[in-house]
């Protein structure tokens, strides 16, 4: 393999360390997963934002010579990657949901849920949303299992009148919330919480609660590539059928629920499995980009809340 001097030598522009990044990613069958699906997608994305450039723009840049401290950085990072199979997202430190960029490192995942997605087609929705409750009327929010805050800053911005409460039981992954939450400004709407699902929000009652928790079960952690056994092995275990938080989540929920409010939860492809423990739940399945039941909407009144009298 040539060295980075040769390499940097012989690179000038975006288009060539892209073609070079794509041939050395498919060459080390790296796998993809966090925020891209392809090989060409994933170079694309490390290279531009390693040059703090749009992430959805290369075509303006393909033929831009690069500097030489920019050659060694795209050089040193394409490198990087496929010699240590880390998500391009570590290697950069960011992560972006519709646009909206998150720091990320190895305390937390790499911000990829649904409700992100679903979020902003509902609240950017001229006609409202039709199941989520109105912006401005919501109060209190919730974000339960919030790893690097993303889905409670998001909730924060979309929820202007709400105090949003966010937890976690890693110590380390709120320390990288803080950093989101001050990146974007939202410090004082958004509160911290250390512990285990809603153990340390006891008395707390909400209008909304978001909850993206570990959903993976043991058998597919077991075949997992090492872009995804980078990440921290907590925000990903969900127990033998993958569904053991969502159990508890579930089960919960209602004396943490405002009447007339309710909870959107991802839960990855266990959709069956919960139908059929839950008959009696009416769940709402939302559809995505990229899947239709991946993520369910459940009101209070269906888990039980009742009205005030």
């Amino acid at each position: 393999m040539a060295n980075q001097d040769d390499i940097t030598g012989e690179l000038v522009t975006l288009r060539d360390y892209w073609r070079y990044a794509i041939s050395r990613f498919n060459a080390a069958n790296l796998s993809y997963g966090h925020g891209t699906t392809t090989a060409g997608d994933d170079a694309a994305f490390l290279l531009l934002d390693s040059l703090e450039l749009p992430i959805d723009a290369l075509d303006p840049f393909l033929d831009a010579r690069l500097l030489p401290s920019e050659r060694r950085l795209l050089a040193d990072r394409i490198d990087a990657r496929v010699r240590t199979r880390k998500p391009s997202a570590y290697l950069t430190g960011r992560s972006y949901i519709q646009g909206v960029r998150f720091h990320v490192d190895e305390r937390v995942i790499v911000p990829r849920s649904h409700i992100g997605e679903i979020l902003f087609a509902e609240y950017l929705n001229p006609q409202g949303s039709s199941f989520l409750p109105d912006p401005m009327a919501v109060e209190s929010a919730v974000d339960i299992c919030t790893g690097s805050g993303c889905l409670a800053v998001l909730a924060a911005k979309f929820l202007p009148n709400a105090a949003v409460d966010a937890v976690d039981l890693s110590a380390d992954a709120l320390e990288v919330a803080k950093l989101n939450l001050r990146e974007h400004e939202v410090e004082d709407q958004v509160s911290l919480f250390e512990g285990d699902l809603f153990e340390p929000l006891a008395g707390r009652r909400y209008d909304l609660i978001i909850t993206n928790p570990p959903y993976v079960d043991h058998a597919a952690m077991d075949g997992y590539p090492a872009e995804f056994r980078a990440e921290p092995a907590m925000a990903h275990d969900g127990g033998e059928d993958g569904l053991d938080l969502v159990r508890k989540i579930l089960a919960e929920a209602a004396d943490y629920l405002n009447p007339g409010g309710g909870m959107i939860c991802e839960i990855g492809s266990g959709r069956e499995i919960l139908e059929e423990e839950f008959p009696h739940l009416e769940f709402v399945w939302l559809e995505t980009a990229e899947s239709q039941d991946a993520v369910f909407w459940i009101t209070a009144e269906a888990l039980g809340v009742e009205g005030l009298v």
